[in-house]
């Protein structure tokens, strides 16, 4: 492929124009002129949101009916639903980039689209739905406030409902985790061992070091992010353990220590192949998350075709009545 077929060239002084509207805070909308390299990552980054959100259901989604109470019901499948409707949101913040949402959720279900790897571990205890709750909804949530200044503007507003909603599901995962702690020896442990084991996967959902990142630098340039990989993974290990210290769990880290210099928790090397391995779709649960998705899909075609023919009808019916 030659560069032209990959990116078209781009006339300089729209760029310049463009990356000076980015660099004066002004939110760019659906119908600005964008570089096409600037809507490309907005794509492939919104789309992998997306993703994530729709596959985030299913680890949890089997808890529901094994919940201990039936608030605890209540709370997770609502919780579920909340997922499924930020999925929504960023679809459609994709489809004002021009893209379709349903080539989205083929490659998705082809496996050729990414999403993110915390979602391919199991839940193997009902402390890990407390985990969840606390830690990847947790670290979204530091991820996802920088996303709500965002230059694109869609994908900006849709950040304000988003952190709302997870600000109320880490407070659930919190409380399960805080209720598990304090209870008797062997709650505990469970609580425990469920951080032990989601602690590091959760580390890893800010995505590779900012060196070994590909696409970071041009984000940031662009204000897509406002702060790198490396900064946001430190304002949550530093959020994080203070918490976990306050319902009398411990980090899984022997090599943490506070820095007084940098007022920073400073941890142990991440697993980087552990990271990669699972990208890849070697995790211990990527085969099953696709295979779920895939089954959902089809079964769900009568209802896609369903709503297709009523849509067709209303519209043979708008038109037969604006004839008339």
């Amino acid at each position: 492929m030659t560069p032209t077929q990959s990116q078209p060239v781009e006339d300089p002084e729209r760029v310049a124009a463009f990356e000076a509207r980015v660099a004066a805070g002004e939110s760019i909308e659906p119908k600005d002129w964008m570089p096409e390299r600037y809507r490309r990552q907005l794509v492939r980054m919104m789309s992998q949101h997306a993703h994530s959100e729709i596959v985030g259901m299913l680890p949890e989604g089997n808890w529901i009916t094994r919940a201990p109470s039936l608030r605890r019901k209540m709370s997770l499948l609502a919780k579920v639903q909340d997922e499924a409707g930020h999925g929504l949101y960023i679809y459609c913040g994709t489809e004002t980039l021009g893209v379709d949402r349903q080539e989205l959720i083929e490659q998705l279900l082809n496996g050729t689209a990414k999403y993110s790897s915390i979602f391919n571990y199991p839940t193997l205890t009902w402390a890990d739905i407390g985990a969840i709750g606390w830690l990847v909804d947790g670290a979204a949530i530091v991820n996802q406030t920088m996303l709500a200044k965002a230059s694109y503007g869609p994908y900006a507003r849709a950040m304000v409902r988003i952190c709302k909603e997870e600000n109320f599901h880490k407070r659930q995962g919190y409380e399960i985790m805080a209720i598990l702690a304090a209870g008797t020896p062997a709650q505990h442990r469970m609580a425990q061992d469920a951080l032990d084991r989601w602690w590091w996967p959760s580390l890893m959902m800010f995505g590779p070091h900012d060196s070994e990142s590909s696409n970071s630098d041009e984000l940031m340039r662009w204000g897509v992010k406002r702060k790198s990989n490396d900064e946001l993974r430190q304002r949550f290990i530093n959020l994080t353990v203070a918490q976990a210290k306050a319902i009398g769990l411990v980090i899984p880290d022997p090599q943490l220590a506070y820095d007084e210099s940098t007022e920073n928790w400073k941890i142990g090397p991440i697993d980087w192949d552990e990271f990669w391995r699972v990208v890849r779709g070697n995790g211990p649960c990527n085969r099953e998350r696709l295979a779920a998705r895939r089954a959902a899909h089809a079964e769900g075609e009568w209802v896609r075709l369903a709503a297709a023919a009523y849509a067709a009808k209303q519209a043979r019916t708008v038109s037969a009545f604006e004839a008339a």
